[in-house]
């Protein structure tokens, strides 16, 4: 054990090396980089991906980055694909195999069934002369001669140049597909991102009988009975035609008492605030939160395009949705 190593100093020297394998990714990218992408964005079947060792740990990410930016993809392990698991690969696919050394020998021994298969290959190796990569239709070139470790032998640079590489095909795709926010987030229903660009005010409002609504000559003391009823800390009101006069929330409820008004015999029409913000239905629930912040309100009445109060929320519902 060396007691007197400089960690920071050995860091250092990691995140440089690395760094400047990454940069040097630009200058190899070419007209194969081109065609993969090619390859790829007209495939009919899956990108199936590919790779042993530390390669394959890459080669999975890629698979996983791909399948959630509109690129259909999943990972074989090579090993097994010659016990058994070529028969997830069709001839509608596309194969993407990383090696460093492009002589991998499981990788190596599926390359005649590919080829039999008449599937497209596209590899990612730093040896632009290995069998691997004179196989493949395209051949992305990573250009790491040395790895990070200093025994040269942990694949260190390697693999992040393969990652980084990975990620620029993904993201061509994505932007070659013209795939947006919301395509993104049904590839992840089940997370925050999902939640915010999926959920809409109707999925979440209170409607019907929960719907807190009075009419204009109700009698204050009345409408506060419906408020704590409801429990969304406020209410609608709406005239005799059922269109939305105004509302009448908890901070209305502060000003009525500080200037002494009768609750029970002023109507809500005199002291309801007019004029208030509504929202439609079919809107992100994100939306309506962004325009609870700006408004600084928490809560806020749902309307059909006649102005009929149909539905209700407020910021609690937004964090109980997990919007916020």
């Amino acid at each position: 054990m060396n007691d007197t190593i400089d960690f920071i100093a050995s860091a250092t020297r990691t995140i440089t090396l690395e760094s400047e394998a990454v940069s040097a990714l630009r200058q190899h990218l070419n007209g194969d980089f081109v065609k993969a992408c090619e390859l790829m964005l007209h495939c009919k079947g899956r990108v199936i991906v590919t790779g042993m060792g530390k390669s394959g740990h890459i080669g999975k990410k890629i698979a996983a980055t791909l399948a959630s930016t509109g690129t259909p993809s999943f990972f074989v392990h090579p090993g097994e694909a010659s016990h058994g698991d070529m028969g997830m690969i069709t001839g509608n696919d596309v194969v993407l195999a990383l090696s460093n050394s492009g002589e991998t020998g499981e990788v190596v021994t599926i390359l005649p069934l590919l080829k039999r298969m008449n599937t497209p290959l596209i590899s990612i190796t730093a040896n632009e002369n290995s069998t691997l990569s004179t196989s493949a239709e395209a051949n992305l070139h990573i250009g790491v001669d040395k790895e990070a470790c200093p025994l040269n032998l942990a694949p260190t640079s390697s693999t992040t140049t393969q990652l980084v590489l990975g990620d620029a095909l993904a993201i061509a795709l994505l932007e070659a597909r013209g795939f947006g926010a919301e395509d993104f987030a049904f590839s992840h229903p089940g997370g925050s991102l999902g939640r915010r660009l999926l959920l809409k005010v109707e999925h979440i409002m209170h409607t019907g009988q929960d719907v807190p609504l009075v009419s204009e000559s109700t009698l204050l003391h009345d409408a506060l009975m419906v408020v704590t009823q409801k429990r969304l800390g406020m209410t609608a009101v709406v005239n005799d035609r059922g269109i939305l006069s105004g509302i009448f929330t908890d901070g209305d409820l502060r000003r009525v008492i500080d200037q002494d008004i009768d609750l029970k015999n002023t109507p809500m029409a005199a002291a309801m605030t007019a004029n208030c913000t509504t929202i439609k239905a079919d809107i992100l629930a994100a939306e309506a939160v962004r325009i609870m912040q700006e408004r600084k309100i928490n809560a806020l009445i749902v309307v059909n395009d006649q102005q009929a109060p149909i539905g209700a929320l407020n910021m609690h519902d937004m964090l109980k949705a997990g919007v916020i």
